[in-house]
């Protein structure tokens, strides 16, 4: 089931940042009080943009380093002129094995 990652505008012009599977129905919680704490004092003003990901763990990793962008480099991101894969770390990738462990997986396969 994919997650989505959204940015929302404050009256105050800050830019919240969140994740749901509906965003519409998250967004609605929002604009009535009983979404997060931050924007029941900063009164949401319009959604800006949100982004699909595959899953809870893909978007809540997103959601971390999304955070730490300012409300400036938020909205490069909702305009289109940042992608989402700049924001992000790249992937990791898997170490390669060490002789004695290929070594050890070929006797257990013979």
């Amino acid at each position: 089931m994919p997650w989505f990652l959204y940015l929302i505008e404050c009256e105050d012009g800050s830019v919240y940042t969140g994740i749901a599977v509906d965003v519409q129905a998250r967004f609605d919680k929002h604009v009535n009080g009983t979404g997060a704490r931050y924007t029941r004092s900063r009164k949401p003003r319009q959604l800006l943009a949100s982004f699909e990901l595959a899953d809870r763990s893909s978007a809540s990793r997103a959601e971390y380093w999304v955070k730490r962008l300012t409300a400036v480099e938020k909205r490069a991101l909702a305009a289109g002129v940042r992608t989402l894969e700049s924001v992000l770390p790249p992937p990791v990738e898997a170490e390669p094995e060490s002789e004695s462990e290929v070594e050890a997986s070929e006797k257990d396969t013979a």
